[in-house]
């Protein structure tokens, strides 16, 4: 899951905070309430975590709760996984 995590943390600087140190970008920083991801964005990310691990994330799974940070969606993906 490390390998993963990291590279979601990239895919995430990469896409939607270019040129951010990536030491900002912690495994707690909330996502979704502070704006880094809108809901177009949040369907990048699925569509990332679908082809990278091979899981089918539902609309109704991208919630808070699953997707408000690295954590969370590391957490989400591994329930998915599971």
């Amino acid at each position: 899951m490390e390998e993963i995590k990291q590279d979601l943390r990239q895919f995430i600087l990469n896409e939607f905070l270019p040129g951010e140190d990536p030491a900002n970008l912690k495994d707690d920083t909330p996502l979704l309430s502070t704006g880094i991801l809108n809901s177009s964005a949040t369907l990048m990310v699925v569509m990332f975590l679908e082809e990278r691990c091979g899981i089918r994330i539902e609309a109704h799974e991208t919630s808070a709760d699953n997707f408000d940070s690295v954590d969370r969606i590391i957490a989400f993906v591994q329930r998915k996984l599971a």
